[in-house]
């Protein structure tokens, strides 16, 4: 199954953000052990499920279930497309789709989603070890799309 398919898993029951109160979307392990540097990697506690939080104005990106434990954009290896509004940062984390580049590739009359379609039916995405939220971005970049127009 690829990243970007629907999945038929059930959610857990949506836990609010403990720094801003916004729902949290649940996160892989798999994503905090890829994205987080090593020393905040070190006290992940494996048994509680771990959210995300997707507020611009909030300095949390991830918090535990029982809110014993919250990491900001400092703590990961990566820059937060939600958290951060360079240009340079990525919208697309597997190939590489910054801001900037969107842009470029709208001027020029460029199909950026079907370029992510290709590469995610040809198994070679790879979001919940490279994008902070775990999971597909082609809803991040569409909506980012859109607000271009």
């Amino acid at each position: 199954m690829d990243c970007c398919a629907p999945s038929s898993i059930v959610e857990p029951a949506k836990i609010n953000c403990p720094s801003c109160g916004e729902k949290g979307k649940s996160v892989p392990l798999i994503t905090l052990k890829s994205l987080l540097k090593a020393s905040f990697l070190e006290t992940i506690e494996p048994d509680n499920p771990y959210y995300f939080c997707p507020n611009s104005s909030c300095n949390t990106v991830y918090f535990s279930g029982t809110h014993s434990q919250t990491f900001e954009e400092d703590t990961l290896k990566v820059p937060v497309f939600q958290k951060n509004s360079n240009l340079d940062i990525p919208v697309c984390y597997c190939f590489d789709w910054t801001r900037d580049r969107l842009i470029q590739a709208v001027s020029h009359n460029q199909h950026p989603i079907e370029h992510i379609k290709d590469q995610v039916q040809s198994n070679r995405c790879g979001c919940e070890v490279n994008n902070p939220q775990g999971a597909c971005c082609l809803g991040n970049v569409t909506a980012y799309l859109r607000s271009l127009k």
